[in-house]
């Protein structure tokens, strides 16, 4: 059973947001439409031209129990707004489309949703913007079931700016200990090789780039120049690959080989020989990455941190034998 005090903050929100949003006006944006039934234009709305749906397909994308689902889009028929034709695949199906009269109420409709949200973010800076979405994005993907699961959509890689390297410690820490119960000397570890990114930064010879998708960061990496452990002082030739990290919701994009091959360009123009890195022998899909990219174990070493018995690895690349 979900903590009471949990389950209250969760409610307090909705009401929160609904109340901000308007959707408990009788009309939806001042419409003459429910927010049912303007959900229900909006699906068909963006329908592919000349396509249709059927009313169970629709029910199913919305959830909507069929009895209620049936009158609504019979009122809506009555109204001219939706019209239903035979499939010419399977003459046994009705296909759901707007009519030309429900494109024409659709518009306004669509014009004052694309406002208000316009407002609600205009009242915002461009880093609260980006905080907003990321959080949006956070809570669906905490929240949808796997049936609910978008297709692989793109995304884009950009170079870090301020405040993103607070949230790879962030990421870093949350996810190691959720998924290898690491714990908060990991995130501790994150932040000192942060913070030597940001002091050390040469931006001639390091980068650190943030994979980000509809405005939330979903992935990171950094290639600096590798130290020898005991003198700290530069080792010729050599890059050392750092702070990779796949957001959950984002696995199965390709991300973490793009993010590795970037890290590679980037090490070939900078005049690298080689790339080296460090791992736990624990993180499986980190090391399919790196042995898919061309990496080769060189050295292993039991260690005991972050709370667990562990195998530190070290891999390296020779960027002169491979592509």
């Amino acid at each position: 059973m979900s903590d009471p005090d949990r389950i209250e903050a969760v409610r307090r929100f909705n009401r929160f947001y609904t109340h901000r949003i308007g959707v408990l006006n009788e009309g939806l944006l001042d419409s003459p439409f429910s927010l049912t039934e303007g959900r229900v234009l909006f699906e068909l709305a963006h329908l592919e031209s000349g396509e249709g749906m059927t009313a169970t397909d629709l029910g199913r994308l919305l959830d909507l129990d069929g009895g209620y689902l049936s009158r609504l889009l019979r009122d809506l028929k009555e109204r001219d707004l939706v019209r239903a034709t035979r499939s010419a695949v399977d003459a046994r199906q009705s296909l759901l489309q707007l009519s030309p009269a429900g494109r024409k109420a659709f518009k306004p409709l669509e014009k004052r949703s694309q406002e208000q949200v316009g407002a609600l973010l205009d009242q915002l800076g461009e880093a609260q913007q980006t905080e907003l979405l990321q959080a949006f994005r956070r809570v669906q993907g905490l929240l949808e079931s796997p049936d609910d699961k978008p297709a692989k959509q793109g995304f884009i890689l950009r170079p870090h700016r301020p405040g993103d390297m607070g949230w790879i410690v962030s990421r870093h820490g949350a996810l190691y200990a959720r998924e290898y119960q690491f714990d908060v000397r990991f995130e501790a570890l994150v932040a000192r090789i942060a913070a030597e990114f940001i002091e050390r930064f040469d931006a001639r010879r390091e980068a650190c780039w943030i994979a980000e998708r509809d405005g939330m960061n979903i992935g990171s990496v950094a290639l600096v120049q590798a130290r020898d452990e005991a003198t700290n002082e530069p080792i010729d030739g050599a890059a050392q690959l750092r702070l990779l990290l796949v957001e959950p919701a984002a696995r199965g994009l390709g991300l973490g080989d793009r993010l590795v091959a970037e890290c590679h360009r980037f090490a070939r123009e900078a005049g690298y020989r080689r790339v080296r890195l460090w791992t736990n022998s624990q993180l499986d899909a980190a090391k399919h990455i790196y042995r898919k990219a061309g990496y080769r174990l060189t050295g292993t070493e039991p260690f005991q941190g972050f709370g667990l018995d562990l195998v530190g690895e070290t891999w390296e690349l020779d960027l002169q034998t491979t592509a």
